[in-house]
């Protein structure tokens, strides 16, 4: 037993230790798997961060490129057309294509985001529609299948009237993971009315639909007497063309409920295409060949306008957040916007024969601030046209505001939706883009119908400048989608939409002037090319006042000077500034034809002398107006008469003379220079030497001789009133009483005759001899 004890003794003495080391450890490995859990815990409010494109729910992409009919009705047949693409590096295997229920979408906040949305969501994307799927089977990495699912608009559950969600999943495996999954989904919008409803709602929707191009024709004028014009390249033949971009514009928009926004400068240059004119191409001015496409869509668009409404924007759609940020303080800027608005509308009532509105301004992308609104006023315009992103946030009225805003001063500002308007931005050659876009146009108009309804409002759609030609027939199927629901929105002119009476809780605060987004304001012109601009007009009215005819200069470069100002430059810095260049250029070298042909040096012979200087002028027109001074260098020496005025027929030359008197031998420098009738320098001064010859010494001789007897003559007269005077200082000298001398031995107070006779004091002649 001692024994026993003596070996149980230890072992108790190590156990307590032993159980702190076990416990010890537990806890550390209690704590391995705890903290995990806890961190998972800790994260779990956070939103999981995206997956990648082309693995778990985005392996695969869906679009949806036909969605038929686009808004059902009750037992109808939805067909959904569209295409899956493997954007995975493994190959998709057994795989399904399906729909899911649709589910009710409340808000037009809830419409963009369902379409946001890229990962698979069960709770927000409904329930499997199996039964009306397709198999798919096997996409390798990067290639497309496409699928045509024929789906009762039944077994969508579609309950209240309004927007719902549509979407399809794909459920397959993948060689890399070979289970079944959510590979991908595709969604698009269903607008859902049951019945008919309303025959006519109370929102009104207006749709600008502008026809504004780039700058195409150049300044060049005066070549030839047809005034033929020159365009930059044939872009513009290529856009009225069939397939174009602005033959699409006309031709969709002639049957669509629109308002036309149009540029006049884009008339003018179709219609400078009518008739003969040059394109510039890398072999030189080419003839164009584009007059029949010209006056086709001329007459297109001349049918279309009619009985339309029509907004002529300022001549060459001038920048005007350009122009109030950076040139506005130079001097004329803002009278070449005043002036282009003047254009404008001469321009579209002379292309069209319509007479149309000029007090609409339209800045880039709606976006506005103090200085832009003023600048806009400032040549005539009352009504801004201007975006809801523009605009400062306001407070919630819990449905869509009318477009119409009083901003003050007598202003109103025309707000466009955003969401609306930005639809068809995307690339529109898509056409699962397209689909996209109609649909959203329609369940954005059914939400906002359903938003107070019954309320007065109107709205506006002002889409981006320039549509490309998939863009253009993308809004103009949305837009005909539309028309087919008067029950929603039906649609009303610029006009009447800015008459409609605003909404009192709406915004209307124009933001400062530093919120213009800086996106914007790096795609401005600098300030430096209204300074060019100025230069140019300048150069334009110093030269305009010599043309016998001026409006064939006046015209096409004062038009030039305005398109300088187009927004089409946003985005091309260096083309603008080559346009401009090329522009002051051409206006110069016209300048330049008239000149003074420059003499060489030339001798005066004789006192009096002509100088003749010859004018050279190479327009096809005439000049007048002008003013030739002639200066020498010394003036005392050679005097060469006053300033001559000079005409000078085209393509002719004309000598003025100038009628010169020299005093003295001698070089000199001669300057000619004209001028204009107001004293401004025209052209460079023309400097020449001049050697007076003409005082020979054979001249001088004789003037020298002309000199000495003259000299000689006064001395004569005075020595002979000399000899008068004596005499009768003699008769005196006695009655004053004077003593006389005798005269010494041998002379005479008397002349002697050399016959020995002498003549006395009084002339008397005494003979000696007696």
């Amino acid at each position: 037993m001692p024994a026993m004890i003596s070996r149980a003794h230890p072992d108790r003495s190590r156990g307590p230790a032993l159980r702190r080391a076990q416990l010890i450890l537990a806890s550390l490995l209690s704590l391995l798997v705890v903290l995990p859990l806890v961190t998972a815990v800790s994260q779990a409010p956070q939103a999981a961060p995206a997956q990648d494109v082309g693995s778990g729910q985005r392996t695969a992409s869906i679009s949806l490129t036909e969605i038929t009919p686009d808004v059902p009705a009750q037992g109808d047949t939805l067909t959904l057309r569209g295409t899956i693409t493997n954007e995975g590096d493994s190959a998709i295997t057994g795989s399904r294509l399906a729909p899911r229920t649709g589910t009710l979408l409340d808000s037009r906040e809830g419409l963009s985001e369902a379409l946001a949305r890229t990962g698979f969501d069960s709770a927000l994307d409904g329930r499997l529609v199996n039964e009306h799927g397709q198999d798919i089977g096997t996409i390798a990495p990067g290639m497309s299948a496409t699928f045509d699912l024929q789906l009762p608009v039944a077994d969508l559950d579609l309950g209240a009237n309004g927007v719902y969600q549509l979407a399809v999943t794909l459920t397959g495996q993948t060689e890399a993971e070979s289970w079944d999954q959510i590979l991908g989904v595709g969604r698009s919008l269903l607008p859902w009315q049951e019945g008919s409803g309303d025959a006519g709602s109370s929102t009104q929707l207006t749709v600008l639909w502008p026809l504004i191009s780039s700058t195409h024709l150049t300044a060049e004028t005066d070549a030839d007497e047809e005034q033929t014009p020159a365009f930059r390249d044939n872009s513009l033949l290529t856009d009225i063309s069939p397939g174009g971009r602005l033959h699409e514009m006309v031709t969709l928009g002639a049957d669509l409920p629109v308002t036309w926004v149009i540029d006049a400068d884009l008339l003018a240059s179709v219609d400078a295409m009518t008739e003969d004119y040059r394109i510039h191409t890398p072999d030189g001015l080419q003839p164009g060949t584009g007059q029949e496409a010209a006056r086709s869509w001329l007459a297109a668009l001349d049918d279309a306008v009619r009985d339309q409404d029509v907004i002529a924007l300022p001549f060459g759609d001038p920048d005007l957040a350009s122009l109030a940020h950076r040139g506005k303080d130079v001097p004329g800027a803002l009278g070449q916007l005043r002036t282009a608005t003047e254009v404008s509308a001469l321009t579209v009532e002379t292309v069209l024969g319509v007479q149309p509105s000029t007090d609409f301004a339209w800045p880039v992308e709606g976006a506005i601030d103090p200085d832009i609104v003023s600048v806009a006023t400032s040549a005539g315009a009352h009504h801004i046209i201007s975006r809801s992103d523009s605009l400062r946030p306001g407070d919630s009225l819990g449905y869509t505001e009318t477009a119409a805003r009083p901003i003050g001063g007598g202003t109103t500002a025309l707000v466009a939706d955003s969401t609306l308007s930005r639809l068809f931005e995307a690339d529109m050659s898509l056409p699962a883009n397209a689909v996209t876009a109609r649909q959203q146009l329609l369940g954005q108009a059914q939400t906002i119908a359903q938003q107070d309804p019954g309320r007065d409002r109107s709205l506006l759609l002002a889409p981006q400048r320039t549509p490309t030609a998939d863009q253009a027939q993308a809004m103009a199927g949305a837009i005909t989608a539309l028309t087919a629901h008067p029950e929603w929105i039906t649609f009303t002119g610029l006009a009447e939409a800015a008459d409609a009476q605003p909404d009192p809780g709406a915004n209307r605060q124009v933001p400062g002037s530093g919120a213009y987004p800086e996106r914007l304001r790096d795609q401005e012109l600098p300030t430096s090319a209204f300074q060019e601009m100025r230069e140019t007009q300048r150069t334009l009215d110093d030269f305009q006042v010599i043309l016998t005819r001026p409006g064939r200069v006046t015209t096409p470069f004062g038009n030039a000077i305005r398109r300088e100002m187009s927004v089409s430059w946003r985005g091309h810095a260096t083309e603008a500034a080559q346009y401009r260049a090329t522009v002051q250029s051409d206006l110069t070298g016209l300048t330049e034809r008239v000149h003074l042909i420059q003499k060489t040096k030339i001798t005066l012979s004789g006192r009096s002398a002509t100088i003749p200087i010859s004018v050279q002028n190479n327009l096809v027109q005439g000049v007048q107006n002008l003013e030739l001074r002639l200066t020498s260098s010394r003036k005392i020496g050679l005097d060469v008469g006053d300033a001559q005025q000079v005409t000078v027929n085209g393509g002719h030359s004309a000598s003025v003379k100038f009628s010169t008197t020299a005093r003295a031998n001698g070089l000199t420098y001669l300057e000619a220079q004209l001028y204009t009738a107001d004293g401004k320098p025209y052209g460079t001064p023309m400097r020449f030497q001049a050697q007076v010859t003409s005082i020979t010494s054979a001249v001088l001789m004789v003037i020298a001789g002309g000199l000495l007897l003259v000299v000689l003559a006064g001395v004569r007269m005075y020595t002979k009133r000399k000899r008068a005077a004596r005499p009768a200082d003699a008769d005196t000298a006695p009655e004053q009483g004077a003593a006389t001398e005798p005269a010494p031995s041998g002379e005479s107070g008397a002349d002697t005759g050399d016959d020995g006779t002498s003549t006395p004091p009084d002339g008397e002649r005494v003979d000696r001899s007696e």
